[in-house]
């Protein structure tokens, strides 16, 4: 019975259907699984897709067994199941991305292009080119109209826990009107709870960890199929040989550990990553971990995009708080636009500020957009 009016009491957090046409991400997981099931029970005309993407050969594959998951559930639920091909969409998207990036001396983020290029590029496409009204997914997010925008904003999921706002920070504007995230507005127990009540074969199936569509991988691993890795040298900010690292590429802008020191003396110090010298194999480490010396007021970024808002303080002052890690700690940013590029002045040293990641711009609920960090100055 308690499953049963959670379930009746979260439908009616969604908006009530007509009979449109909505296409349904399904991963073969709970969260897309129950998804599918609210819409359809809120009177939308619901078709399952499952979106199969290029997987390596050196890699166990797990696809076949998440698409027979996701057909299952569509059969459960009395729904049309479609499989559509987008692997050479991912694998330009995003594989080839983040090893060109990792390539670069960059850590990418490969779960936002993946969210960008794929579920909200390629597969949306498909599914306006196919005469579906909404796409659909299972992300923790949620949107609402702006009146005085006229527009819809893209906000946090309200379990902050398992919030994803932070990988879906790219989708544009003018696509938000056409997407659903139906359980935006449960917290993660209770999305288990009513996969029970509708007695879905996906309700205690473990999530899904790691790489957006290949799960749990090593990324040393990984890379070392794409990138010739060979072993250098350590240096400390005086340029002088303190140890050795596996490949230049494997490290990023704040790891403490994975290379060697070879210390003399007493000194324990823990060192951090500040510097990758591509060109040179080369990682530089120092006591100092990178926010304590940059330039924290001119942190300069690469691939900008803010939404409309309907705030006018944040257009008076473009004051945000931000995220530069998935459920990393917040800071207040400000951003500004000088010489054709965008900075972002934080007033509090950000911990290990990665060059390649997202830095995710919020006003309350509201996430405005971002922007990829670029290469900060080092004082």
């Amino acid at each position: 019975m308690y499953n049963f009016l959670l379930k009746q009491y979260y439908l009616r957090k969604i908006s009530k259907g007509n009979n449109q046409k909505v296409a349904v991400g399904m991963s073969g997981g709970v969260d897309s699984s129950v998804s599918a099931a609210l819409l359809k029970d809120r009177g939308y005309d619901v078709t399952g897709v499952f979106i199969k993407v290029w997987q390596p050969d050196f890699l166990a594959c797990s696809w076949k067994e998440d698409r027979r998951d996701a057909m299952r559930v569509c059969s459960q639920l009395n729904i049309p199941f479609k499989t559509i091909n987008l692997e050479d969409v991912y694998k330009e998207k995003v594989v080839e991305y983040m090893v060109n990036e990792y390539k670069e001396g960059r850590t990418p983020n490969p779960d936002v292009m993946c969210n960008t290029f794929v579920k909200f590029g390629a597969f949306y496409e498909w599914a306006i080119q196919n005469n579906f009204e909404y796409v659909a997914t299972g992300h923790y997010a949620r949107t609402n109209f702006d009146n005085e925008t006229k527009l819809y904003n893209l906000l946090r999921g309200v379990d902050n826990s398992k919030d994803q706002s932070y990988f879906i920070w790219q989708i544009q504007h003018e696509k938000l009107a056409n997407v659903l995230f139906p359980i935006g507005t449960i917290v993660k127990k209770h999305v288990r709870s009513i996969a029970h009540a509708y007695k879905l074969i996906t309700a205690s199936k473990k999530d899904s960890q790691g790489l957006c569509f290949l799960g749990h991988v090593d990324i040393g691993d990984f890379l070392s199929h794409f990138i010739v890795l060979s072993k250098g040298h350590v240096k400390d900010m005086q340029g002088n040989i303190i140890g050795h690292h596996r490949g230049v590429a494997l490290y990023t802008i704040g790891q403490r550990h994975g290379y060697t020191v070879e210390t003399k003396g007493d000194n324990k110090s823990v060192l951090y990553v500040v510097k990758k010298d591509i060109k040179n194999n080369i990682l530089i480490v120092s006591e100092n971990p990178i926010a304590q010396i940059i330039d924290k007021r001119h942190v300069p970024l690469r691939n900008v995009y803010l939404r409309a808002t309907g705030s006018t303080k944040a257009k008076r002052d473009n004051g945000y708080s931000s995220q530069i890690r998935y459920h990393g700690k917040e800071y207040s940013v400000q951003v500004s636009y000088k010489n054709k590029k965008y900075y972002a002045a934080f007033h509090d040293s950000p911990d290990a500020l990665a060059v390649g990641q997202s830095i995710v711009l919020f006003q309350g609920d509201v996430c405005v957009g971002g922007g990829i960090i670029d290469e900060p100055v080092i004082k």
